[in-house]
Parts: C-alpha cells; structure tokens; sequence
C-alpha cells in the first residue's frame, strides 16, 4: 500500500503572489482580504486533491537569516512589504490555524529551508512529497520522490519537467542560479552572465560550478556569445559564484523539532473560523459553516466541509459573535392551520407594539403575484406562518383566506400599529390586490441597513441574518429546488414552507432590533431612515401600482425604424470591413478590426485577446477610424430595440395596460433611486431615438403629462456646499451658470462668450463635478492635456471656492472614512486610506462627488414625498407615474393642469433650503417626450 504524499506549502511565495496576481478585496472597513482569500482558496483546493496527507504550510520568519550573514547585501534590493500586505499575514497565519492545517514558521532560516528538509528526510523515508510553490529556487530539490506542483498555473513538475522548463536538471538548478544570481533575492551571480550564458555553460560542459572552474580553457570554444571573454570574467568573480551557490542552495539539514506524526491536519476550529471569516468578511465561507451547523432539520444538508471555503464575492462582516449565535434560544416557530390558533395569534398582534410581517406569493413580480399566505413575528425566535392558498396532493386544510385577510384588514390598515418588513414595499403592493392599503410600516430593515452602510453589504435578508445575526437562513432555493423545476412557494409542502416563512418574519424582527439600535446611535442617520426613506415607501408602491401608460403600436413602429437603422449600419460595417461578419461577434469583431484593418490594439482582455470593449471602440473612433463608430452606432440601437422598443409591449400588464416599473431605494450607494422592469433610467435623452421612445409613453384621453425636472440640481448643491461666491452669485442672479463660467474661464465678456465656449465651460462645471482630469477633459473638449489643465487652473483661480471645498472633502473623508449628503446620509469609503494610488484617487473622486449626488437624491425623495402628501390632500385626479434622475412625471386631467403646476411647484422648489434658489423647470405634452 503506497504512503500518501506528504504536502508541503510554501505559504509565502503563494502571498505575495496572490497579493500581486487577484484583485484586491477589502472588506467594509477597508481591511485589504484579496491575499488571504487566494491562498485560502488554493490550500483548501490542495486538501481536497490530497485529503490523506500529513500537511504543512510554511512562511518566512521575521529577522535576518544565515544567508543575511553570508552577504549582507542578500534580498537588500527587495521593496518592503506593501503595507496592503502586511496586514494580512497575521489573519492569514490565523485562518490556517483555524483550519487545522500545521503552520510552520523558524527564526534564522528561510521556509525554503524547513521544505528543504522536510521534504529529503521524508523522501529518504521513501514517502513521496509535493510541494506547492511558485519558486524557481525549489526546482533543486526534485528527485524521484518530490515533485512541484504550481496551484496558481496548474503545472506539475518531476525531474523530467524541470529539464523541460529550465533546460537542466535539477542537480544543475543551485549552479545555475550560481551562475546567473537572481535579481528578487540579490543573488549576485557573475556579472554579465545571463539565463542563456548560464545553460551554455552548464550544457557545453557538462556539469556545475566544479566542471566549470576545472576547465575555463574550454569555455572559449563554446557556441555562447562572448565566449572569447568568459573565462576571464570567469576566473574574475569565482569567489562571488561559490557565495552564489552558497546563497542559493536550499539547506535540507535545519534542526527541527517536529515530526512527521505532528503534520497531519486537525480538527477545523469552528468558532475561530466563524470569528475570522466574519471579520474578514468571506461571506459564502461563513455560511457554509453556519449552515453546516445547523441542527439537522434545520435546513437540507449539504455544503462545504467544514470550514472549506467556495467561490464567491466577500460580503460585508457581521456583528454577532460565534457565541452569541451558538448560545441562540431555540426557535419556536408554527403553522397555524387551527381557527384557534388564529385567533391566539391575532390577540398577540393586537397587543404588540411592533409588528413584523412577510407575505409568501407565487412570483416577484408583485404586481402579478398571488397571496400564498404571511408570517408574522411580536418577539424573537417566535413566529408564525398562516398558510393560506398551498396547492398540492395532499396539502392539509387550510384557514379560508378572505376570512383571515378580513380578520387582518384593521389590523394591518391601522396606521397607529407599527409594522416592520424587510422590502416590504413588495408586501404592500401584493397586500393592495386583496383590498388592503398597509399603513404603519415604520420600519424597514432593507432600508435600515441601506441607511446604515450603503455599501458594506447586499441589502437582502439572507446577507443581513449573516451580517448581523451571524444567522444562515433557510434559502428559497432549499426548499423548492432550482432551475426549471423550482415550485412555486404554493406547490411546497407544509413542513417545508412554514418554518422558511416564519423565519422571515422572526429575522426581521431580529434584524431590526440589531439595526434600529445603531442608527439611533447616529441620529443623522435614523433621521434619513425615519424622515425620507421610509415615508417614500408609499409613496413607491402607489407609483408602481399605477403604472404608465405606452403606446404599443409606436413602439412596434419604432421597432420596425431601429430594426431598418440596424441593417443600414450593418451594410456600412461590411463596406468598411471589405466582408461580411457577425457585428455581435467580438472574436469575429477583433480578427476584423486589429488582423485585416491593422487597427492599433490600446486593450486587451483577461485572457489575452484584443478588446472590443465600448471603452476601446469609442477611443479607436476618436482617433478617427470610421468602423469603431459604425459599431458603437449599431450597438446603440441594438440595445435601444431590444430593452425598449421590442420589450416593452411585453411588458405591458394584461390586466392594466399599463407598465409597471419597479423602483429600488437600497441598490445605488449614493442613494439614488435605480428602477428595472423596465429600467427608465437609461432611456437616452440627446439622441433622437431615445426621445422617441419617451414619445411612446403617453397621457390617456383626457388627461396630460406633466413632467418636472430640477434644474442644474448639483452645480446648485456645489455651490451651496463650497460656499463659492462667484457661483453663488450667478444662481442668484439667474445668469446661465455655463456661459458665466466661460465668462471667467476664458476671459471676455457675457454677452461675447461663443457656443464653443460655453460647451467646454459646461464639461469643466459638471466634470469637476465627478473628479475630472485635465487628461479626462482634454478628451471631452477635443484640446491637448496642457490646454485643459490651463482651463481648469482658471476656473479654479475664478471660483476659489470650489477648489476648497474639493480638499476640505479629500480631507474630511480620509479623516474619517466616509462623506455626508446635506440631510445627513453618509457613504462609507473604505479604499480612501488604500495604498494602491489608483484605488485611493478613485475614492476621492467619490468623495468629492457624491455630497453632491446623494444631496440631489434626498431633495427629489423629500420633493416626492411633499408632493404625494399634497396631492392626497388636494383632491386633484393626478397622480405621480414615473420618477427618472431629477425629475418627476406625473399624469392629471386636463383641466387641472394649471392647478397642479400651481401646486407642484413650490413643494419640489421648498424641498431642500440651499443659499441659491431650486429651479424647477416644468412642461406639459400628450407624451413624456412633448412634456419634457
């Protein structure tokens, strides 16, 4: 029976090159994980190749080493550890203990040293040996025994892949280093000798350093390039070749006080592995084990081995630790399938002061979901699910719906009774289609942790129970499978879907408790929460509910002009490409463009081939290549036909006929709201196709679209928030802030400012805005790279201001890691500290921008909201039907226009006091587009 390998890692040399080859990860308070997660990824990979095997990783220990005292120039050219890394190595060093895994890490030699000897004692055993290593050096230890293996590349070398590789075997890889010395480590070599000098020496002569010296007579004669000289230089630096030898040869004799008995791997420590993973935020590594945890019954079995991590991007870490959640009460969670049952629940909700609801439904589509039944929660870990339309072979009888719903309506409807739900702008929709209008819903836990941290984490139930409960929810997939084959929620069998459901219902009682409590801890934030975010939840689900009206036989139209406006493109694309090809093709594409046509290649992709990226094809346009423009033409109205024209027909509601958008408060991280189903904020405005998909939105008979837009709202902000005087005047004074810049900026007077001016005045005003470079503006303007610094420097000598305020906030956020809206809402920058410079650039760009984003998108929430409420109280038959950037369309009949634009316009103007006015520019039109 033949030994298992013994496996040996060389946890430093995969460290740095993880740290050098992933992209880097942080977690969300800034803590770099991108090398910890590729060593951890490739040593659980090793375990599983090898899940009998006595195991080992081995890093450097701190301080100098034999070979420092050897030469002490060795490693001297080596950079200091990059801080990003430095601060892994601990937690990485803690994970691989957590895992059970033999650590090894000696004072005064190098972990090559400890493989070195590990590995020859072992092979001299006759126990076979692979170590894992991306290093050169180790190809001298290889015999019969030991072989290496590169998890990184895949590739696997034994005696003969090392004379493959390297062109000599591994007898002859310390006298080839010798020889050639090697820059990383300072191995000094003999000067002028290279890798090809170096195998023309070793092979020409057929041995190391002692054939070599014991007959420089014959080096002359050698096919080597400089052969003539070589022996002198030779002879010259002897003495610095055998210190090379000396410096590169792997000691295989270290006194170790370890046997091979104490290398077979333990015992994952899952508390310990649950603390690391939490705070280093591998959320799918984390799950795994609280799942795997899970009391049988719990939730289906299955998963990764403990502690075994699996492919996926880091979520946010949690706030629970490993003891709070193991010391978790019991859940107490039932069906309630009895009248009496019922009847105890609906005093417990009654006499509550929170109320935590879900509902379970048979899409997510909540305008054409069907009530499948709701769960509710009054305290933790207890809840209940009411089934109350499952439909399969055998389900038990359930309580009639119309009777529970009925039972329910004053309860839910109460605004006096506090409700939490986690999205339950979703249940309110679904509820409204039985003739329930929920009020009283003063929590949001979606939004709670949105509010808390925009960007720490995804916002949905099963990352915030990991997040901050350390809790891994029973999934929907769990329960009813994946694939064409998923039930529906009303096909799962009791048993299954009452403890999913409940525990909806008890998490987010949960999770608001955890969440609630650190908002009210920044009273900024709970403000944002209780003030803007969670009074807009109505006021959305109403929009939604609503629906806007289109125009399905001008969409056909329109469809049919794109669909012939592609073909024309694509007859320009072949005659400029000499052939017929796939335009969608991007291999097809790039053998076009950078084969046949010869254009210059400015990206590649990730593995290799020359991109056709938008980014890629919009420079080669503007480097004046014809076929790059063509495509970008093409793409434009393909994507145009597809999403719009050709999609939103199918998109229209049967039951309606109408549209119904639905809009997200917890995705975009400045707060914005973002929409899909279709997504109305990518509806181009500048070019004619666009406006004529706004023109298929129309008013029905008898009424009118009004929309209306802010004007210029973030120049408006930057100049409130710089408290520059020059902008500040012109918003006062109403002057066109474009062509006042442009006054400034280039030096004449208002009335002389040319249209090509204004337009350059108008990229530095909103490309400031978002972190513009001289580089970036040069490329909008069409002017050299000196010209546009020299236009910024004097916009900035003319609006001081502005400039200040760009540093005050470069400053304030690398002080204090996150910037602020003017309502107090705040975004987390976690890579504002990060060494890579263009990481911490780009986090500065964010923090100059978005006060300024995130100010514009609480005026138009609180401006949706002023205006909701007027206009329940007004009486007027109007109502808003979509909301799109900076701007609000709402639908009102036609002899109410006058009134509603009277109304509209002070409660969008008065959303927010800033020192300079809010313009509200506002139109009306039987179309979106006419109203625009």
């Amino acid at each position: 029976m033949s030994l298992a390998p013994l496996v040996l890692v060389d946890g430093s040399s995969y460290l740095y090159r993880a740290f050098h080859a992933l992209p880097p990860l942080h977690t969300s308070a800034g803590l770099p994980t991108g090398a910890v997660k590729g060593v951890l990824n490739m040593l659980l990979s090793l375990r599983r190749q090898y899940p009998d095997s006595p195991f080992a990783v081995v890093f450097d220990a701190k301080g100098p080493t034999f070979r420092d005292e050897l030469f002490e120039h060795y490693k001297s050219h080596r950079p200091p550890m990059p801080d990003d890394l430095r601060v892994q190595v601990e937690p990485l060093h803690a994970c691989v203990r957590a895992l059970g895994l033999p650590l090894l890490c000696m004072e005064g030699v190098e972990a090559d040293d400890v493989i070195g000897t590990l590995a020859r004692s072992s092979a001299a055993a006759a126990r076979p040996v692979v170590i894992s290593t991306g290093d050169k050096d180790m190809a001298q230890l290889v015999d019969g025994h030991i072989t290496l293996v590169n998890t990184m590349t895949g590739s696997v070398l034994d005696c003969d892949g090392v004379k493959e590789k390297f062109g000599v075997g591994p007898e002859l890889i310390i006298d080839f280093l010798a020889l050639m010395g090697d820059k990383v480590d300072n191995i000094p070599g003999v000067p002028g000798v290279g890798e090809k000098t170096a195998l023309g020496l070793l092979q020409g002569l057929g041995g190391g350093l002692d054939v070599i010296y014991a007959n420089l007579e014959q080096v002359a004669g050698l096919p080597i390039r400089g052969a003539k000289s070589l022996a002198a230089k030779l002879a010259e630096h002897r003495e610095m070749a055998y210190l090379s030898y000396q410096l590169a040869t792997i000691k295989t004799d270290v006194t170790l006080q370890i046997a091979l008995d104490d290398l077979h791997p333990v015992a994952a420590d899952r508390a310990a592995l649950i603390e690391l993973y939490r705070e280093l935020e591998f959320k799918s590594w984390l799950d795994g084990l609280l799942r795997e945890a899970k009391p049988a019954g719990a939730s289906p079995a299955g998963g990764p081995a403990a502690g075994e991590p699996a492919p996926a991007a880091p979520a946010a870490a949690g706030e629970a630790s490993p003891a709070e959640t193991a010391d978790a009460p019991p859940t107490r969670y039932e069906t309630v399938l009895e009248q009496a049952q019922f009847d105890a629940w609906l005093e417990k909700l009654q006499a509550a002061e929170l109320i935590a609801f879900d509902t379970e439904t048979t899409s997510l589509d909540a305008q054409q979901a069907e009530l499948v039944g709701l769960s509710f929660a009054v305290s933790p870990f207890e809840a209940a699910y009411l089934p109350l339309a499952h439909n399969y072979m055998g389900v038990p009888e359930q309580l009639d719906r119309d009777a529970v719903l009925a039972a329910l309506k004053p309860l839910l409807e109460d605004p006096a009774k506090a409700k939490v739900g986690q999205h339950a702008k979703y249940d309110m929709n679904v509820l409204a289609h039985y003739g329930i209008t929920v009020r009283g819903v003063a929590f949001d836990t979606m939004l709670e942790s949105y509010v808390l941290d925009s960007t720490a984490t995804r916002h949905d139930m099963d990352s915030l129970a990991l997040k901050y409960l350390g809790h891994s929810t029973i999934r929907f997939e769990d329960i009813a499978g994946k694939g064409a084959k998923q039930l529906t929620f009303d096909q799962i069998a009791l048993e299954q879907a009452g403890p999913y459901a409940a525990e909806d219902a008890d998490v987010t009682l949960r999770l608001h408790q955890t969440l609630w409590g650190k908002l009210e801890s920044v009273p900024s934030l709970a403000c944002v929460l209780t003030d803007i975010e969670m009074p807009l939840v109505p006021v959305l689900a109403r929009i939604e509910r609503h629906g806007a009206l289109v125009d399905a036989r001008l969409l056909g139209l329109q469809s049919v002009e794109l669909g012939e406006k592609m073909q024309q493109l694509e007859r320009a694309a072949f005659e400029l490409a000499g052939e017929e090809f796939n335009l969608s093709s991007p291999k097809q594409l790039g053998t076009i463009l950078y084969d046949k046509l010869g254009l210059p290649v400015l990206s590649k992709t990730a593995k290799g081939q020359a991109s056709t990226a938008e980014g890629v094809l919009a420079e080669l346009a503007e480097q004046g290549y014809a076929l790059p423009q063509v495509l970008m033409d093409y793409r434009s109205v393909s994507k145009l036909k597809s999403t719009y024209t050709d999609k939103l027909p199918e998109q229209i509601n049967p039951r309606t006929g109408r549209i119904h958008t639905s809009y997200h408060q917890a995705v975009a991280a400045t707060g914005r709201l973002s929409s899909s189903n279709p997504n109305l904020q990518n509806i181009p405005i500048r070019t004619a196709e666009g406006r004529r998909i706004r023109q298929a939105f129309v008013a029905p008979k008898g009424y009118k679209l009004v929309a209306a837009d802010y004007s210029q709202i973030e120049l408006r902000i930057m100049a409130h928030l710089a408290q520059d005087e020059g902008l500040l005047d012109a918003f006062r004074h109403d002057r066109d802030v474009h062509r006042a810049t442009a006054a400034e900026v280039f030096g004449v007077e208002l009335e002389q400012v040319s249209a090509e001016q204004r337009r350059r005045a108008k990229a530095i005003n909103f490309g400031l805005i978002y972190g513009m470079s001289a580089f970036g503006l040069a490329k909008q303007v069409g002017v050299d790279r000196k010209e546009a610094q020299a236009y910024i420097d004097r916009y900035f000598a003319h609006y001081p201001g502005v400039l200040a305020y760009m540093e005050r906030t470069r400053e304030q956020a690398a002080a204090q890691g996150f910037v602020e809206t003017l309502f107090g809402r705040r975004l987390y920058l976690p890579e504002i500290q990060a060494q890579n410079g263009a990481m911490r650039k780009a986090a500065e760009r964010t923090a100059i921008n978005a006060p300024m984003q995130g100010t514009a998108a609480d005026i138009i929430k609180r401006a949706m909201v002023a205006v909701d409420a007027w206009l329940q109280e007004a009486g007027l038959d109007a109502r808003m039907i979509l909301q799109v950037h900076d701007e609000l369309v709402l639908e009102v009949r036609e002899d109410q226009v006058e009134a509603l634009k009277a109304g509209l316009l002070p409660h969008m103007s008065g959303a927010a006091a800033l020192d300079v006015p809010l313009l509200v520019e506002v139109g009306v039109g039987d179309n979106w587009d006419e109203a625009h």
